[in-house]
């Protein structure tokens, strides 16, 4: 529409003209004694209009002519961008593929072509890493610093991420702790911080990390319950050999940690081995009275301390609640083996084993049959027991 306009302006301008030079009888004279030069008026308009059109036309053309280099120093400025956008597409499509040379390959094009140097420089990190080649991948990284050193928290997080995958806990701790200075409670850096001191196998630093991490919602609270877990039992277990130390890292726990079934199976565990049955003891029972575990409750039948009856009515209280548990009523054998109770302790035993068979089973029964001079039968259920050790 707006052509068409443009048209009918055009027809109806060059009419009008036609119309004016038909009706224009004038005419112009030029004196320069002794010259005189006579002619029309349309003439001298036609002149004029044809000395303009070519004065600026010669304008234009020097215009052109003075930006030409710059036109042609920008177009190839959008060429070299155009391919650099085009190389940075293609690395990251072939690094989501898996192809991991051809990512870094075009990365390293688009970084010759200084586009996003940032972007390009990490992932050619990234897909070096995937290739195992360290020194490239550190190569790639100190490229990023040297040409983007705006991006700092984005390199620093890529490359404690990628120390981490290569399992290099000690090289990251110093990169992870100059993201906290620059990042500060950045969620991503508490989650590689996490992940370091996990690796590391700094423990108490991971139950310092863990609450950061909830509160910002940075964690799921299942991950978060279970690392926790992990975390005390690690302690506990390094605390194994000092009864006073362990002890002192016990009364530290709140007390749903304490009645946690597997913080509990652990500390119990360490506790009897340092002879500690009593504290053993009251570990499982307490435990024990917040949620059922059969692998705790097989546990309280080897910690039998100097009140054996009442672990024994203890036990026998809970076997009205739970009358088909194997677990239970092995530890009751054992318990009643301990006070010499061989019939009453035999028959726990085996209606243990007509429940579940199992070498610890066997293994208590032959000792228990042993004891009461039954040495054929306790053979046969040593054999037993090594059969089914051998088959696990």
């Amino acid at each position: 529409m707006k052509t068409l306009i443009w048209i009918v302006f055009i027809l109806a301008l060059a009419l009008g003209l036609v119309l004016a030079i038909q009706s224009n009888i004038g005419y112009v004279q030029l004196v320069y004694p002794p010259y005189r030069i006579d002619f029309s008026l349309n003439f001298l308009i036609i002149l004029l209009i044809a000395s303009f059109a070519a004065t600026y036309a010669i304008v234009r053309l020097a215009v052109h002519t003075l930006r030409l280099p710059a036109y042609v120093r920008s177009f190839k400025e959008a060429r070299r961008k155009d391919k650099g956008r085009r190389a940075t597409e293609d690395a990251q499509l072939a690094f989501a593929e898996g192809r991991y040379a051809r990512a870094e390959r075009l990365a390293e094009q688009a970084l010759l072509l200084n586009a996003a140097p940032a972007v390009n420089a990490l992932l050619a990190a990234r897909a070096a890493q995937e290739q195992r080649a360290y020194a490239r991948r550190d190569e790639y990284l100190v490229r990023a610093e040297r040409l983007a050193p705006q991006q700092a928290i984005a390199r620093l997080m890529t490359q404690a991420d990628l120390l981490l995958d290569s399992r290099q806990p000690q090289d990251a701790m110093p990169v992870v702790q100059a993201l906290k200075a620059l990042a500060g409670k950045h969620v991503g850096a508490l989650r590689l911080e996490l992940k370091a001191q996990q690796l590391a196998k700094n423990w108490d630093q991971v139950l310092l990390l863990l609450p950061q991490l909830e509160k910002r919602d940075g964690i799921e609270a299942v991950q978060a319950e279970q690392l926790r877990i992990n975390a005390h039992i690690e302690n506990i277990k390094r605390r194994a050999h000092q009864a006073e130390d362990l002890k002192a890292y016990w009364a530290k726990l709140s007390g749903q940690e304490k009645t946690n079934s597997k913080i509990a199976l652990s500390a119990a565990r360490y506790f009897l081995a340092l002879g500690g049955a009593k504290e053993a003891r009251e570990i499982l029972e307490d435990s024990l009275a917040k949620h059922w575990d059969s692998d705790l409750v097989e546990l309280y039948g080897q910690c039998a301390d100097k009140e054996v009856v009442k672990q024994i009515e203890r036990a026998e209280n809970w076997l009205k609640e739970h009358p088909r548990d194997p677990h239970l009523l092995l530890a009751l054998g054992r318990l009643c083996a301990r006070q010499e109770l061989w019939g009453k302790a035999q028959s726990y035993v085996e209606a243990s084993l007509s429940l579940e068979t199992t070498r610890e089973a066997h293994l208590a029964l032959a000792q228990l049959l042993e004891k009461m001079n039954k040495t054929d039968e306790a053979c046969k259920h040593y054999r037993q027991s090594l059969a089914l050790e051998s088959a696990g």
